[in-house]
């Protein structure tokens, strides 16, 4: 069986007539990423004619308010501009607000009478997207209600959906917990677990970088490559999330998923086919590969830290020892990673906005080319820019025009916004929900990813808390990080770390 998502030319049908109901449609999430995803898709003629958007929300609040509010978020959000599509006027004249409490059951009895309009409108079955852009502490309550409503039920061939927006549970037990809350109330195959790195263009590049190009698959293994670094780099601090992120740190917020998730799209099998079902497969089996670090192994390889102004930051508890900044080395046991090192990184208050990942090769096993004492020819390296300075990096020797055999380091490079164009890169969510339209799963994570995700990260949040603990180390805003970090890859063979697509 063909599963939805992939046709062979590549190109896909517009979506069947249905509704998108976003609960916390008042808040940031809805106004600067949802709304203006929707508008461009709408503007691209992606989405069909029959299609309309509920927001739920406490905030006081009609239709006509909540429709001028979307133009003014997408005015300023948006790629695509209000005046600059005339889809505008029939996109508007299909936005619908409904204020109510999400713990209220009359809330979700007012919903399913709007959706039963909406099914008059267009004159048939009213399939549903359920998107929960609300603070996690709410997604249990919402997903009951709508199980109570029965708002879930699929019926008549008509399909219901929910993505869960991350964080999706805070450890192990509480992802577990939230699973089993939803299956309760969904089948698996109608839950979208979203994480917007996987929308980028660029993250689903590496795939076609992978397994369409015969030039480097065959050298995608431990006998060509020294080790992985993965970076993802925050330029900002805090900003608004002092709340949030206190009771996080950087293992929550950013390793557990977009750099695990970028792990298994770099170190996966090929999948036998280009679908969901295959595709994470193969990232369930990269995640059941890996290493885990146990709670007393956590100075020997991890590293953790603040930016040294953190604790004087607006909401910040005193004394905090939430980490700011951890460096990783983890280790895949399969045949095709054995003993190479992935290096994962990511901090806040850092020198750029970067997302990376650097695949160092060996060095050559002989050198004919003479060279002066202790001298050793940099090894070859690419780098795959995932944001913000989207492409590909291949660095490489060459020899230096005169005489001699002298050698120089040059680059070959691929750029997105050269060769396609500066506004050629959709925002990952407009990928991501039109993909949960199509019922096309591949780029969402499924329930086993997630707490797999969890089991290794787990356990360095045991070790951080314990005796074994890593000293908490400080590193000046604007940095790369901790001098430590540095020292953390160097341990072997003089490894450093890459700053391949950065500018700063």
């Amino acid at each position: 069986m063909i599963e939805p998502s992939f046709q062979r030319s590549g190109i896909r049908q517009v979506p069947e007539p249905c509704t998108v109901v976003i609960f916390g449609a008042s808040g940031d999430l809805t106004g600067r990423k949802l709304m203006p995803a929707l508008f461009s898709l709408v503007c691209r003629s992606l989405l069909p004619e029959q299609f309309s958007v509920v927001g739920v929300a406490r905030s006081e609040m009609d239709s006509e308010t909540f429709r001028q509010k979307i133009r003014e978020d997408i005015g300023r959000f948006s790629r695509i501009k209000p005046d600059e599509c005339s889809a505008w006027e029939p996109f508007a004249a299909n936005l619908h607000y409904l204020q109510g409490g999400y713990d209220e059951p009359s809330t979700y009895k007012e919903l399913g009478k709007v959706l039963g309009q909406i099914d008059q409108q267009i004159g048939g079955a009213c399939n549903v997207l359920f998107y929960l852009s609300t603070p996690p502490l709410l997604y249990a309550t919402i997903i009951q209600h709508l199980g109570q409503a029965g708002l879930s039920r699929q019926a008549n061939g008509d399909w219901r959906r929910i993505i869960v927006e991350k964080p999706f549970g805070h450890d192990l037990d509480s992802a577990k917990a939230l699973n089993s809350q939803l299956h309760k109330v969904f089948d698996e195959s109608q839950i979208y677990r979203i994480d917007h790195y996987l929308g980028k263009e660029t993250v689903q590049n590496l795939l076609v970088f992978r397994f369409a190009n015969a030039i480097f698959e065959p050298l995608w293994n431990r006998n060509y490559i020294d080790h992985v670094q993965l970076t993802v780099a925050e330029e900002v601090g805090l900003g608004s999330r002092a709340g949030y992120y206190d009771t996080a740190g950087v293992l929550r917020d950013m390793v557990q998923n977009h750099l695990l998730q970028l792990l298994t799209l770099t170190a996966m099998e090929p999948p036998a086919e280009f679908n969901a079902t295959s595709l994470r497969d193969e990232k369930v089996k990269v995640l059941k590969a890996v290493q885990p670090i146990r709670a007393e192994e956590v100075r020997q390889f991890t590293v953790r830290a603040q930016y040294r102004t953190y604790r004087d930051e607006q909401g910040v508890k005193p004394g905090t020892e939430t980490a700011t900044y951890a460096a990783l080395k983890l280790y895949i046991n399969n045949w095709r990673w054995r003993n190479v090192p992935f290096f994962l990184r990511s901090g806040k208050a850092l020198a750029d906005k970067v997302t990376e990942i650097v695949v160092q090769f060996r060095h050559v096993p002989h050198l004919m080319f003479p060279l002066m004492d202790n001298e050793q020819l940099p090894a070859n390296t690419l780098g795959l820019c995932i944001q913000p300075n989207e492409g590909i990096n291949l660095h490489f020797e060459t020899k230096v025009p005169g005489a001699g055999m002298r050698t120089r380091s040059v680059d070959m490079s691929f750029d997105y916004h050269q060769d396609f164009g500066t506004n050629s890169l959709p925002d990952a969510y407009e990928r991501l929900i039109l993909d949960a339209l199509h019922g096309d799963a591949s780029l969402f994570t499924r329930s086993d990813e997630i707490e797999l995700a969890w089991s290794l990260v787990d356990p360095i949040l045991q070790g951080w808390d314990s005796k074994d603990a890593p000293p908490m180390i400080f590193y000046e805003s604007g940095t790369w990080g901790p001098s430590k970090a540095d020292e953390f890859i160097a341990t072997e063979k003089g490894r450093k770390w890459q700053h391949v697509c950065s500018q700063g």
